[in-house]
């Protein structure tokens, strides 16, 4: 067993303690409560939190760790296939490096788990992958969900790599138009495949797509790279024109439509915002929009969008967020709870719940703040990160 007590817990499932303890039994967590209400066996391991801040672990909702690997250059980067703008068969889960150092630095500032898939090259980049940051050396190791989400993108990059070589998509209407008639091609598979099982006719599967059943039964979402406002409000129109749930990432100019954002019903995962501003759709980047967007109803995560900014910078983006109208509250959750609703996890983390996976991080302060340190990262109830230690 393992104990963390003498802190601040904050659940992020509505209850918060001054001084409380975290009880992990095995993988799981096993109590939560006041400090003098929780307690173990002899023998039990004890984290002393030294009245900081208890939270569970940190969740990165959409970055590249691994699969654009630190200082590899084109060796190391599997983040993009760019020579089809349709994809649908890759899989992040293909592509990562689980040995990346930023593994590493995710761990040290207290995220557990991050969400890792390709780029926005393509109009359907792939399958994102969601694991935990540390564990053992294989991909299998970490995994949380295999396939998490089917990632498409609008908008400049998917134009920049095919249009100006003379390929389609060329324009923001043909981004669109090879969309819809790549969902339309699944969905006819779709359904000759269900016909031809009620019938008992032969039926050639294809697996380019295959992968596109679990988006069409709900299992996961769209995971929409968008950032200027046309954009996201054309990958709401597209989404809704084929019943399919999905998640708006980056969201730039979120808060220039936020009434189309709020009534889509969809989740925004908004960033990277600490970042240059680096081309003509992010020229409206801002902080205020996690809030605007949260205020309006919607669930909201914040991403640092890795290796655009560093993922250890993921818990002072939502400090910046939090300063510019978020709140302190809506921030930590943009951060812990609501990922892990929109990447459908929220049975597993996102919050100190008993029964959810053992994933803790411990703060000296408000993990927003600069000056705070991670002392403590427990991920499935091992401690990967001891500030005693520098690591382990």
């Amino acid at each position: 067993m393992l104990l963390i007590t003498n802190g601040r817990v904050f659940t992020m499932d509505g209850r918060c303690y001054e001084t409380g303890s975290v009880l992990i039994e095995g993988t799981t967590i096993k109590k939560v409560g006041p400090m003098e209400e929780v307690t173990c066996p002899q023998g039990t391991k004890v984290l002393d939190a030294m009245g900081g801040w208890i939270l569970p672990g940190l969740i990165e909702s959409h970055c590249h760790v691994g699969i654009t690997e630190e200082n590899k250059g084109t060796v190391g980067d599997d983040c993009n296939e760019g020579t089809n703008p349709i994809n649908p068969a890759l899989r992040a889960l293909d592509g990562i490096n689980p040995m990346d150092h930023a593994f590493v630095d995710a761990a040290k500032c207290g995220i557990t788990a991050c969400m890792v898939g390709p780029g926005s090259t393509n109009v359907v980049g792939g399958q994102f992958v969601l694991m935990k940051t540390m564990g053992g050396p294989t991909m299998e190791s970490r995994v949380v969900l295999a396939p998490a989400a089917m990632k498409i993108a609008l908008g400049e990059n998917p134009k920049s790599a095919y249009g100006t070589n003379g390929n389609a998509p060329a324009t923001r209407m043909a981004i669109a138009a090879l969309l819809r008639k790549e969902l339309q091609r699944a969905k006819d598979y779709f359904m000759k495949k269900e016909q031809a099982a009620k019938t008992g006719d032969a039926f050639t599967v294809d697996h380019d797509l295959e992968p596109w059943q679990d988006v069409f039964t709900g299992a996961i979402p769209l995971k929409a790279h968008v950032h200027r406002g046309d954009d996201i409000v054309t990958a709401i129109r597209i989404a809704k024109e084929f019943g399919l749930n999905m998640t708006l990432d980056h969201c730039t100019e979120g808060h220039l439509v936020t009434d189309a954002v709020a009534a889509s019903g969809f989740g925004a995962i908004v960033g990277p915002s600490l970042s240059f501003k680096s081309k003509v759709e992010v020229q409206f980047t801002h902080f205020k929009t996690p809030g605007i967007l949260t205020k309006a109803g919607v669930i909201v995560a914040i991403t640092t969008d890795h290796p655009v900014t560093l993922i250890q910078t993921l818990p002072i983006c939502a400090g910046f967020a939090a300063r510019e109208g978020m709140g302190v509250e809506e921030a930590l959750k943009a951060i812990t709870i609501n990922p892990a609703k929109l990447l459908k996890v929220s049975h597993r983390m996102g919050s100190l719940t008993k029964g959810k996976d053992a994933d803790v991080a411990v703060f000296s302060s408000s993990p927003m703040e600069v000056f705070t340190k991670c002392l403590y990262t427990v991920i499935d109830g091992s401690v990967v990160y001891d500030h005693r230690k520098g690591g382990q």
